[in-house]
């Protein structure tokens, strides 16, 4: 198996939050962005208009019910949703919670760094996991 998500996804790990039979909910181990989640696709699929449209649907109400739940736990100034993985054949969805503090706002995370975010923010950020990955297994089951 040489897919970095196929891994992800069939390895057991506290990474994923949340899956049905479709999709899954990771949290992202991204040094500086506590919060930091993908929604991924568990088969390859390369494109969302490779998907039946009753699947792009599901994919994007599990996307907009991550971002609430970011939203609501973690406070953001800002929410980054982007569909990316130019070198991986999986739809998959980053939803990341962003801060005027952190260390590349107000650029995307992997543009230029701004500043070293603060370690207090980043381990306070960091302290609301729990509460995170509690909202977003109700939103989500919901």
């Amino acid at each position: 198996m040489t897919c970095d998500l196929c891994k992800l996804l069939a390895a057991p790990t506290d990474a994923v939050v949340w899956r049905d039979d479709k999709l899954a909910v990771v949290l992202v181990d991204e040094p500086g962005y506590p919060g930091f989640t993908r929604v991924v696709w568990n088969g390859h699929v390369k494109e969302m208009t490779d998907l039946a449209p009753q699947d792009r649907d599901h994919v994007m109400q599990t996307v907009w019910k991550v971002e609430q739940a970011l939203r609501g736990t973690m406070a953001p100034h800002k929410v980054n949703v982007a569909s990316f993985g130019n070198m991986t054949p999986h739809v998959h969805w980053h939803v990341i919670p962003r801060y005027t503090d952190d260390a590349h706002f107000p650029n995307p995370t992997w543009g230029a760094k701004q500043r070293d975010a603060s370690p207090e923010s980043v381990a306070a950020r960091a302290a609301l996991l729990p509460q995170l990955r509690a909202a977003l297994v109700t939103s989500l089951e919901s």
